[in-house]
């Protein structure tokens, strides 16, 4: 029989930005921000509240791509007097309806914290720097000072001329964005990245020195060189947490049973496919782990974005379906398992009309909003984990587990990703005898898609289990254990 191996022992603190989302305006491309926004009665749509706030997101990221040309104050005061904005990634026009303002009254609504990003000197990147339209999109160190300033400053007369008399106090602010990714001539250099890091870092933090900055580290893309090294060199003790984003959960060019609609032909290869995808994540963590442990550094990782690639490009069917909500676990149990070294971690883009790599689907104007299954995962983990890590490990390579701890409470996420077989497990809590065990699980077969037809699909089920020291886990499923000791 297999075995859960705890030892209730709490080590590490854990950050509750774990679970964090993402917002970004993605034009015409997604609607996502302003189709939250009811313009009727200018204000983000009730409904949507409603759903973010059962997500209970931890954190809000405001960035993306779109950082590289946003100006910040456009998207400020009163709306008549704002400035549009030509969306270069998404298409379209952004009227900055939701604003700096709008997204932090937002997250307050929410109880989200809030993570601003800013405009890095558009990455280096030459289209943005000098439009097509001939603007000049870039911004400066002192612009993004600026942004502190109206956010954190008591005194700041443009925030309180723009009616907030009290200051936002956001505590993470990310300098850089998908920096590495373009090819070379087509973004600032590592060593660029890391020289402006520093000038943008000291500008944003002598008009704030209590902030926490998050500064770009992935991989370049063609080469697989690390920046983090760089960052951190030149950095020092101005970077608190190093950015990388899980972007690459694709199958490649090769023919894969992912493409389309294929994946429905048959489940256990479908499986398989992502089980390459899950090594990739894995792989990639553990280098950035390595390269931060080299640098010897107290640096964090900051996850601030992730999803799977899989065609239909960010539209697959795939992903409303519960062999995508067991793979995202697979994924979030890894995060969790390295959560001494991750602050920062998200498994999806945030919200929008078509994209199924989003965490929450609004649908027609006519359908309210709800989770897609990895919107469910992230909620379940989310509400069910503690504020330690602790340790765990399972004896069954179809067993992933993770585990955490608040007190007498002990969480286990248990995640059995075997598509035929349920397993019976031993739970082994190093001698602590369990008072009671309850169970929260989400446990549909495989094929079972989620819409606005079938909102309570993904439902979790709790139950009251034995105290025994065994468990019970249906196949195919994921199921938070909450362990009173």
């Amino acid at each position: 029989m297999p075995t859960i191996k705890v030892d209730p022992r709490p080590l590490h603190a854990i950050s509750p930005r774990l679970y964090m989302q993402f917002m970004e305006p993605l034009g015409t491309t997604d609607s996502s921000v302003e189709a939250c926004w009811d313009a009727l009665t200018d204000r983000w749509r009730p409904d949507f509240i409603e759903v973010v706030r059962d997500l209970a997101p931890s954190s809000i990221r405001w960035g993306g791509i779109l950082t590289s040309f946003w100006k910040w104050r456009e998207s400020v005061g009163p709306r008549a007097s704002r400035q549009d904005m030509v969306n270069y990634l998404w298409g379209g026009w952004e009227k900055n309806v939701v604003g700096v303002d709008e997204f932090l009254e937002f997250c307050a609504a929410v109880s989200a914290e809030p993570i601003m990003a800013i405009n890095f000197a558009a990455d280096g990147r030459p289209e943005y720097i000098n439009t097509e339209l001939g603007e000049h999109r870039s911004g400066d160190a002192t612009e993004a000072a600026d942004l502190v300033s109206y956010c954190n400053d008591p005194d700041n007369a443009e925030r309180i001329a723009n009616g907030r008399k009290a200051p936002w106090a956001i505590h993470t602010w990310q300098i850089g964005n998908e920096t590495s990714y373009p090819k070379a001539g087509e973004r600032f250099t590592s060593a660029e990245n890391a020289r402006n890091y520093v000038e943008f870092a000291k500008a944003m933090k002598a008009r704030d020195p209590s902030i926490q900055l998050i500064g770009w580290g992935d991989m370049e893309r063609d080469t697989g060189k690390w920046w983090a090294n760089e960052l951190v060199q030149e950095g020092g003790d101005l970077v608190d947490m190093v950015a990388i984003h899980m972007m690459h959960q694709n199958p490649g060019t090769e023919p894969t049973v992912l493409h389309g609609r294929d994946y429905r032909k048959d489940y256990g290869a479908t499986w398989e496919a992502l089980d390459g995808m899950y090594k990739k994540v894995e792989q990639k963590l553990l280098g950035a782990r390595g390269t931060l442990k080299d640098l010897g550094t107290s640096a964090k990782l900051a996850i601030t974005e992730g999803h799977l690639s899989i065609q239909p490009h960010n539209k697959s069917e795939m992903l409303r379906e519960w062999i995508s909500g067991l793979y995202h676990a697979r994924c979030m149990a890894l995060f969790e398992r390295h959560s001494d070294i991750i602050d920062i971690s998200t498994l999806a883009d945030f919200a929008g009309t078509s994209w199924t790599v989003n965490a929450v689907l609004l649908g027609s104007p006519r359908e309210q909003p709800y989770l897609l299954p990895v919107g469910h995962i992230m909620r379940l983990f989310r509400r069910t984990s503690g504020t330690h890590g602790v340790a765990i490990a399972s004896d069954d390579k179809a067993i992933e587990v993770s585990a955490s701890r608040s007190g007498n409470t002990l969480y286990v996420h248990v995640v059995n990703t075997s598509l035929d077989h349920a397993a019976d497990v031993n739970l082994d809590l190093g001698g602590v005898t369990p008072k009671a065990v309850r169970a929260h699980r989400i446990n549909p077969e495989l094929d079972t898609a989620i819409d606005s037809t079938a909102l309570e699909v993904f439902a979790v089920t709790t139950t009251t289990e034995p105290a025994a020291g065994k468990l019970h886990v249906p196949k195919a499923s994921v199921t938070a254990y909450e362990i009173e000791l």
